[in-house]
């Protein structure tokens, strides 16, 4: 565990990480096209015109392009229905050409998201939102993790993180961050408590934490004396401003290591789901060595 030698923090920088990350998924992508004849292909499908979900596709196709990975887009209108949507999903699912599905959410307020997410093949949920990948993750067992906490995990292997017998606090319990982020911990030998907005004296908790996952959605919600000295805070939110779940100018004179927003965990996030597309095709390809 890394130890306060400043009055300041070291910064993670995800957005190096994640860069060294889609070339090292772009040289296996390419390395699997000559193999198989075959380009990963990852499969995106958005529901309405959303502009903050229309922006995130956009960015995500163009990343895969850049890793070398076909990116497929399915826009369906906002009028689209849960048995659309799910057959819609049916259907890429039992397509060879793709390796891995990515439904943006929220999909809208009609539309019942987890009917829609079970829809997605176990094998192609490259961005870990089924009960299979949640239950695979949790057991240890070959599968997919969300990708903000997968990309979490890779994040605290880079700077040496030791979570073995560390306490790791989660603040949020989110279906596709705060819940999976927690259970990855737990199978790194940390001892995990999850606590939430409504948590009574919640500072006194985050204040006896090791590493801290801050993904409650709030913007400046930890403050830099909720945070215990030489923690490794992980600020997993974004809010308009460009403003993390941190108050970062505090934070910063507390913790040992801590994410800045933007440049923490977002880039590390997409970096996650192009790695597991090509982890989705080399499988469904029967690739070697790749």
């Amino acid at each position: 565990m890394p130890q306060t030698t400043s009055s300041t923090a070291r910064l993670m920088d995800g957005s190096a990480l994640a860069r060294q990350m889609v070339e090292q998924a772009a040289e296996r992508a390419a390395a699997l096209t000559r193999q198989t004849g075959q380009a990963p292909c990852l499969a995106t499908v958005l529901v309405g015109e959303d502009p903050a979900s229309v922006t995130y596709v956009r960015m995500k196709r163009a990343r895969c392009e850049k890793a070398g990975i076909r990116s497929r887009h399915i826009a369906l209108p906002a009028a689209t229905t849960t048995a659309q949507l799910i057959a819609t999903i049916g259907e890429l699912s039992d397509d060879p050409g793709v390796h891995g599905i990515l439904l943006q959410h929220p999909a809208g307020p009609h539309i019942d998201e987890r009917a829609a997410f079970e829809a997605i093949a176990p094998a192609k949920d490259v961005d870990g939102v089924t009960f299979h990948s949640f239950a695979a993750m949790s057991f240890g067992l070959d599968g997919f993790a969300s990708c903000t906490p997968g990309g979490i995990m890779r994040l605290l292997d880079h700077y040496d993180v030791d979570l073995t017998g560390k306490h790791a606090v989660v603040v949020g319990r989110s279906a596709i961050l705060g819940k999976p982020v927690g259970m990855l911990l737990l199978g790194r030998n940390a001892t995990v408590t999850y606590c939430h907005s409504r948590t009574n004296d919640l500072a006194a908790i985050t204040r006896e934490a090791d590493v801290l996952i801050a993904a409650v959605g709030r913007p400046r919600f930890i403050h830099g004396d909720h945070i215990k000295p030489g923690a490794v805070v992980i600020d997993a939110g974004y809010n308009p401003g460009n403003v993390g779940d941190v108050d970062f100018d505090s934070a910063v004179t507390r913790a040992s290591l801590l994410t800045p927003v933007p440049g923490g965990v977002g880039p590390m996030t997409i970096a996650t789901l192009l790695t597991q597309t090509v982890d989705a095709a080399s499988r469904q390809l029967g690739a070697t060595a790749v």
